[in-house]
C-alpha cells in the first residue's frame, strides 16, 4: 500500500546552534569595548538556541497571565498570576544581567555586554524584554534623588530574581515598571490628571487612573502625577515598608494584539503611597532618561527581531526545495534573503553603536551624549518602522508554513509593531528628532561628524549627505516633512557606520539599494551584481 504520510522535504526544527554567533554582533561587541563579554554571551546564546528555551517562550505566550483581583474570601489582592516559564525567562534575563547590573559594574563596555545579551536572549521570547528594560531604565531617574538610589539601587542591579509581593527592603532583587500615560492624554503626558498631595511627613498620597501600565506586578513603579508644584514624578512601591499592601488597584489586563506573555494593566491610585523623584514641577526631565533608555531597548529589541526573522527565513530556504532545488538557490529568492539580512545587520550595527554612546555617556562624556541624543531618536523611529514589514516578508518565505502558529512567525508578526508604538509612536520619535535639532544644534553638528567617518568610501552615501544638509538647512514645513527627514538621517548612520565597518558586500548593496536614486521599497528589490553569497553567510547558522 502506498504511504499517503510519508514526511518529506520538510524543514528540520532550527535548535541546537549559538544565537550569538552573529558576525555584526560580534564585531560590534568587540569594537565598542565589551569583549571581556564573549564568553557569558555566547553561553547565553547557546541556550537561546535550545529547543527547551524555545518551549518556554512558546509556552508563555499560549498561556498569557490572568489577573486576581480578589482572593476566594473577597479580600482585594490584585496579584498577576503568569505561567511557570516566564519565571524561567526573567530569572535568565535577570541573572545574566539585562536588567539594570550594568549600572553596578565598574568597567567600559558593561551596557555593550548587556545590549548584546539583549539582543540575543530577545530572541527566544520578546514580552519579557518589557519589565527588564524598565528595570535597566529605572536607576537614572532614581539617581536624581541619591537616598532613594542608594537604597533601591542595588537590589535593582542584582542579578536575583526574586518574585513576590514583599516589601523591597524584604527582597533579594527588585524589578521596576512605568506608569506614565492616561486615558485622555497618551502621549501628552502633560494632559495627566492624577494628583500627588504631600502628607506632611515628605511623601505623597496619588490619586488617578493609569491607561497603560506594563509589567503590572514589578515591585515599584515611576509615575507622573500632578504635585502642588506641577507634574512630578513619583516612586511608588507595590508593598510598603511596612509590609502592607500600596492602594494600586489592577482594574484589567490588555487584551493585546501580541506581546501576550507581559501583563499590561490598568491601575487606579487610591491615596496610593508615593516617593517624590527629582523636584516638583520637574517630573518630566526627571523621567525622560528613563524614556531614552527605553527608547534604546526600542532599537535593540527591533534588532532582535529583524535577526530572528531573517535567520529563521533563511534556515527555511536551506532546508526546502522546489522546482528541482533549493529555495536558497532560486535567484529571486536569493535577493529576498539578501535583502532581509541587510537590514537585520544595519540594524545590529547602529543599535550596538547607541549602545557604546550610552556606556561613553555614563562615564560622562559630552559628545556622545550629543551623537546619541539625535541618533538615538532618528534610529528608533526608523528601526522600529522596519520591524513589522521585515516579520511580513520572513513569514512569506516560509509560505503557507510561516502562516501556522507552531512555525512561531505569527508570534513573531505580533510582536513586530509594539516596539514602533511604546515609548513614541513615529510622529512623536520624528518630532522628537526635530526638537532635538532646534534646542540642541550641536547634536547636528555631533550627527554629521559621525556620518562624516564614511565620507568618500561611496557615492550614494556621500550624495545623500549632501541631500540631508540641503534638506536641514530648509526649514519650511519642516514638521510636515519629519518622517522623511528622520528616515533620512537614520539611512545615512546607518550606510555610514556600514562602510567603516561591515564587509564591502554588505555596505555597498545596503547603500546602494537604501540610499541610490530608485531604490526599491519592498524587499527583494537589490540591484543586479550583489554578492549575496557573502551576504547570506552573515546569517547562516552553525551547531553550536
Amino acid at each position: 500500500m502506498p504511504q499517503t504520510h510519508e514526511v518529506t522535504n520538510q524543514v528540520p526544527p532550527h535548535h541546537g546552534h549559538d544565537v550569538a554567533a552573529d558576525p555584526a554582533l560580534l564585531a560590534a561587541v568587540a569594537r565598542e569595548g565589551a569583549d571581556w563579554a564573549l564568553p557569558e554571551l555566547h553561553a547565553l546564546g547557546v541556550l537561546a538556541g535550545t529547543g527547551e528555551a524555545a518551549d518556554w517562550g512558546r509556552l508563555a505566550n499560549e498561556n498569557p497571565p490572568v489577573l486576581h483581583t480578589h482572593d476566594r474570601y473577597g479580600h482585594r489582592i490584585d496579584e498577576v498570576e503568569f505561567h511557570p516559564y516566564w519565571h524561567r525567562l526573567m530569572d535568565t534575563a535577570v541573572s545574566h544581567g539585562l536588567h539594570a547590573a550594568p549600572w553596578a559594574e565598574d568597567r567600559p563596555g558593561a551596557h555593550v555586554a548587556r545590549a548584546a545579551k539583549f539582543v540575543v536572549w530577545g530572541q527566544v521570547e520578546a514580552g519579557h524584554s518589557c519589565p527588564v528594560s524598565m528595570t535597566y531604565a529605572a536607576v537614572p531617574a532614581l539617581r536624581t534623588t541619591p537616598a532613594l538610589a542608594d537604597w533601591l539601587e542595588p537590589l535593582l542591579a542584582s542579578r536575583t530574581y526574586d518574585f513576590g509581593l514583599r516589601a523591597p527592603a524584604g527582597k533579594r532583587g527588585l524589578i521596576a515598571g512605568m506608569s506614565m500615560t492616561e486615558k485622555q492624554g497618551g502621549s501628552d503626558v502633560r494632559a495627566n490628571t492624577t494628583t500627588a498631595v504631600p502628607a506632611g511627613d515628605g511623601t505623597y498620597r496619588l490619586t488617578g487612573h493609569k491607561w497603560f501600565t506594563s509589567a503590572p506586578m514589578s515591585d515599584v513603579f515611576l509615575t507622573l502625577a500632578q504635585a502642588p508644584g506641577g507634574l512630578s514624578c513619583f516612586l511608588l512601591p507595590r508593598v510598603l515598608p511596612d509590609g502592607t499592601r500600596n492602594r494600586l488597584h489592577l482594574q484589567r489586563l490588555k487584551d493585546k494584539l501580541g506581546n501576550h506573555s507581559n501583563a499590561s494593566a490598568e491601575i487606579e491610585y487610591e491615596d496610593a503611597f508615593g516617593w517624590l523623584v527629582g523636584e516638583e514641577g520637574r517630573g518630566v526631565s526627571t523621567i525622560i532618561e528613563m524614556v531614552n533608555m527605553t527608547r534604546l531597548d526600542c532599537v535593540l529589541g527591533g534588532a532582535s527581531a529583524l535577526r530572528l526573522g531573517a535567520v529563521r527565513a533563511l534556515h527555511h530556504a536551506t532546508h526546502r526545495r522546489a522546482f528541482g532545488k533549493a529555495l536558497v538557490d532560486q535567484p529571486l529568492m536569493r535577493n529576498v534573503l539578501a535583502d532581509l539580512v541587510l537590514e537585520s545587520e544595519a540594524a545590529t550595527t547602529v543599535a550596538l553603536r547607541l549602545a557604546g554612546a550610552t556606556d561613553r555617556v555614563a562615564r560622562g562624556d559630552g559628545d556622545e551624549a550629543l551623537l546619541r541624543r539625535l541618533g538615538l531618536a532618528v534610529t528608533k523611529y526608523w528601526v522600529c518602522k522596519r520591524v513589522p514589514g521585515h516579520a511580513a516578508e520572513a513569514l512569506e518565505c516560509l509560505g503557507g508554513n510561516g502562516y501556522i502558529e507552531d512555525s512561531g512567525m505569527p508570534r513573531l508578526y505580533r510582536e513586530a509593531p509594539l516596539s514602533s508604538i511604546w515609548e513614541g509612536s513615529g510622529n512623536v520619535a520624528a518630532l522628537d528628532a526635530l526638537r532635538a535639532m532646534v534646542r540642541q544644534p550641536e547634536t547636528v553638528e555631533a550627527f554629521f561628524a559621525e556620518a562624516g567617518r564614511a565620507a568618500g568610501t561611496d557615492r550614494y552615501l556621500d550624495e545623500a549627505v549632501a541631500g540631508l544638509q540641503k534638506q536641514l538647512a530648509d526649514p519650511a514645513e519642516a514638521e510636515y516633512r519629519a518622517r522623511r527627514i528622520a528616515e533620512t538621517m537614520a539611512l545615512v548612520l546607518q550606510g555610514a557606520l556600514l562602510q567603516q565597518h561591515a564587509p564591502a558586500a554588505v555596505a555597498d548593496a545596503f547603500c546602494a539599494s537604501r540610499l541610490g536614486a530608485g531604490h526599491g521599497h519592498a524587499y527583494g528589490t537589490l540591484p543586479t551584481g550583489i554578492d549575496t553569497e557573502a551576504i547570506l553567510d552573515r546569517a547562516r547558522t552553525q551547531p553550536a
